[in-house]
């Protein structure tokens, strides 16, 4: 039995939607800001040819868009000192910055990255929920059925197999990777797909310019 039914239908329309552990029923009942600010920021998303064509630098436009999204609503970037302790022995016990963070809610967003950055993800939350820091974890990614998308417009080998993308994720969700943590994925899907064109000049000029906004190793392609 799962509670994604609880995810709105026209959700389910526009992305691939997993979840581990019933998530949805978690966010719904146990954080509602959070969740209305998750369903307001996805429903707004578009995928643009620009963006897409544009991707590259420290941070791909289209992580950007979602990120930002996400900060003016005042989710903020966080990163946790965790420790055990054991027979009065401190073990610190190290985790990743989380891209999103808002209440007890972490959202990662997972582009372009290599796939091996699910697992960090996955783990990340397992740990941060066994130290209650967080009740639920949400991963944005992109659907595998995009790739037909990327060849068409000459950025196939960008986004490669080896890369973010639901076929990835799934398997190491289902397998258990993020332990007793519920999870609630999203895959971006083509029905989110708008050619608005190639980038412009000042596009590019802007990307460009951008400062960093993840972890030097994080960073989308």
């Amino acid at each position: 039995m799962t509670t994604s039914h609880l995810v709105p239908e026209d959700l389910h329309h526009l992305y691939r939607v997993r979840e581990w552990r019933n998530a949805t029923a978690v966010l719904a009942s146990a954080c509602p800001d959070e969740w209305a600010d998750i369903v307001r920021i996805l429903r707004a998303f578009r995928l643009y040819r620009s963006e897409v064509e544009a991707a590259g630098g420290a941070q791909s436009p289209v992580s950007r868009q979602i990120d930002q999204a996400f900060y003016q609503s005042r989710w903020i970037k966080k990163s946790f000192e965790t420790a055990i302790k054991i027979d009065g022995i401190e073990y610190e016990s190290p985790t990743h910055t989380v891209d999103c963070f808002r209440g007890k809610v972490a959202l990662e967003v997972e582009w372009n990255n290599k796939d091996p950055f699910f697992d960090r993800d996955l783990n990340n939350f397992r740990l941060l929920f066994e130290l209650r820091a967080i009740d639920v974890g949400v991963i944005i990614t992109r659907a595998t059925e995009l790739q037909a998308i990327f060849n068409r417009l000459g950025k196939g080998k960008s986004y490669g197999n080896s890369t973010t993308h639901h076929s990835k994720l799934w398997p190491r969700l289902d397998g258990g990777s993020g332990g007793g943590c519920p999870v609630l994925t999203f895959a971006i899907t083509p029905a989110l797909y708008i050619d608005d064109g190639p980038p412009t000049a000042a596009t590019k000029a802007s990307i460009a310019t951008q400062s960093p906004t993840k972890d030097a190793d994080d960073a989308d392609a």
